[in-house]
């Protein structure tokens, strides 16, 4: 089923809708640890989506249109090398062209 068929996307088109027009200024008043609560840290990057209008509510809507269209599935099946870009009837190379050198050429 195509992404945008999917109950997850409808709600967050619906989500989208009501948050819009909110001021990030109220957001960060109505949610005083927003600017914690909406980064993340790992491998030395660190994401600051603060200031972006999203709340618990779209955060909640991705991981649940995630889980809608399969991602977890998804990755496994790249991970495993299967055949998953349809254009050219092939796996993708992106997890070989990031493996450490020691493990792409053995």
């Amino acid at each position: 089923m195509p992404l945008t068929q999917l109950p997850a996307w409808s709600a967050l088109i619906a989500h989208y809708r009501k948050v819009k027009d909110e001021q990030l200024r109220e957001l960060f008043e109505e949610d005083r640890k927003r600017g914690k609560r909406f980064t993340a840290e790992a491998a030395g990057l660190f994401l600051d989506y603060s200031k972006n209008r999203i709340t618990k509510d779209t955060l909640k809507l991705l991981l649940q249109l995630a889980r809608e269209s399969g991602l977890r599935q998804r990755i496994a099946a790249m991970f495993r090398g299967d055949k998953i870009n349809i254009t050219e009837d092939r796996a993708v190379l992106h997890v070989a062209l990031r493996a450490p050198k020691e493990r792409a050429s053995g």
